[in-house]
């Protein structure tokens, strides 16, 4: 199972962790999506991940993508 981070700005709150975890999770391969609030990341969990598409969903849940956090 592959696994991807993502450093996520603009979430301040369980409604964020909600659309993000939503809308990550209708990426094709996803299994399990992990949003720490705290640390501003979202951690996805799956197989063959797509890193534009995992990206673009996180932008579709009107969140911006940073740099990539450390795996």
């Amino acid at each position: 199972m592959a696994q991807k981070q993502y450093n996520v700005t603009g979430m301040s709150c369980e409604h964020c962790v909600a659309s993000i975890t939503e809308e990550v999770s209708e990426v094709p391969g996803v299994s399990e999506v992990v949003v720490d609030l705290a640390a501003n990341t979202v951690t996805v969990h799956g197989t063959d991940l797509d890193d534009e598409r995992l990206r673009a969903a996180v932008v579709e849940a009107g969140y911006a993508v940073a740099a990539p956090a450390a795996a």
